[in-house]
């Protein structure tokens, strides 16, 4: 998709052509994995306890079973390489590009977003609370929050401009779409001028929180409305699941 004549589009909405590639990568990750329940493998035994997954679900927006539900994606993804009940990179990496090997900036902040422990690998509780913030009732702030920490590469608590320009990059690699040099810059040098309000050449988090929200359209994509329900949207789920609320 080339977004190279797309003047008519607002501030809001060309920012937020670079978030589209990063929030179908979710979808792609969920759908990829619904590929184990075409069979019916012996059942097993999940190694979380009713009282584990009961917690987890209050932690999010999911229900018992939907959390149980996810723990069947997330034992697909975790044994595709090393079956050690956790998400390597080189598993992520593996689902989203169908490759284990090779550098990426993308791969690397979704890894880092989800891996809230910072142990190197996507531990369950970490994929399920990561989802949760796609949820259709997550709250705004929510989703903000990881919006902001997808473009703050640094970890410095502000977004700077190259970090925005080096995201974008490498989010337009791994899709279809394309921005000229040109409108890459335009609107980047928007960007700036409209959020960063104290005129200090960088982000701040309230800057960007009052920004997304005079942009509503930035966050538009962030939210995944069949996580609602994700039992109905898989209903191979409802066989697999073994509690009931």
């Amino acid at each position: 998709m080339d977004f190279t004549r797309s003047s008519s589009l607002s501030l809001g909405e060309r920012f937020c052509m670079a978030f589209v590639p990063f929030v179908a990568v979710i979808e792609v990750l969920i759908f990829a994995l619904t590929d184990c329940f075409n069979y019916r493998p012996p059942p097993k035994k999940c190694r979380y306890e009713f009282r584990d997954l009961a917690r987890l679900a209050d932690e999010t927006r999911f229900n018992v079973n939907e959390v149980e539900a996810l723990y069947e994606l997330f034992k697909k993804l975790s044994s595709s390489i090393i079956d050690d009940g956790s998400i390597h990179k080189e598993e992520l990496q593996l689902a989203l590009f169908h490759t284990p090997y090779g550098e990426n900036l993308f791969l690397d902040r979704v890894f880092d977003l989800f891996d809230e422990k910072r142990n190197g690998v996507i531990e369950f509780d970490e994929f399920v609370h990561a989802l949760s913030i796609f949820h259709p009732y997550a709250p705004i702030e929510e989703k903000i929050d990881f919006a902001f920490r997808l473009y703050d590469l640094r970890q410095t608590g502000y977004i700077e401009r190259e970090e925005v320009k080096q995201m974008v990059a490498a989010i337009m690699m791994e899709s279809d779409m394309t921005l000229s040099d040109d409108l890459l810059e335009a609107i980047i040098d928007k960007t700036f001028a409209d959020a960063d309000t104290d005129k200090d050449g960088r982000i701040n988090k309230e800057e960007w929180k009052a920004f997304a929200i005079r942009h509503p359209t930035l966050l538009k994509n962030m939210t995944l409305p069949y996580l609602k329900d994700i039992t109905t949207v898989f209903p191979s789920f409802i066989f697999n699941t073994e509690v009931e609320d």
